[in-house]
């Protein structure tokens, strides 16, 4: 990938083909129904949607999609049977290329990261008050 300077998620997606496109515009879809009120914005060159922090960042890589955060021990356990068949990091779940995208799931992390990151702000709110 020649260019590293994005402003948008659609000049990241410009830079792909084919289904590469058609699977992050599905995470898009996802993430943007999912939290509405998310932005998209991009954030280490990569696509990213905040919402009360940073929520969630997908990348596509030649034989897999990357979802992408600092993930929690948290949502870890809490998704973990459902993460077993993925290559798993504390920050990348690698969504292979060759399978169906687990939408379902998607979501699911979106919504337990909207929570996450809600609860987070209040906890950071009251130990500024302190």
């Amino acid at each position: 990938m020649a260019k590293t300077d994005f402003k948008t998620i659609d000049e990241y997606h410009k830079n792909f083909s084919g289904e590469t496109v058609e699977r992050m515009e599905t995470i898009r879809s996802i993430v943007k129904k999912a939290a509405p009120d998310a932005e998209e914005v991009i954030s280490y060159q990569i696509p990213c949607f905040k919402y009360h922090g940073y929520l969630v960042y997908y990348s596509a890589y030649k034989s897999h999609i990357s979802l992408s955060s600092p993930w929690s021990k948290a949502l870890l356990a809490e998704f973990k049977t459902e993460l077993a068949r993925y290559n798993v990091s504390k920050s990348a779940i690698q969504l292979p290329n060759d399978e169906p995208l687990p939408t379902t799931l998607i979501k699911k992390i979106v919504q337990f990261r909207m929570k996450e990151n809600k609860e987070n702000e209040v906890t950071k709110k009251k130990k500024a008050k302190a």
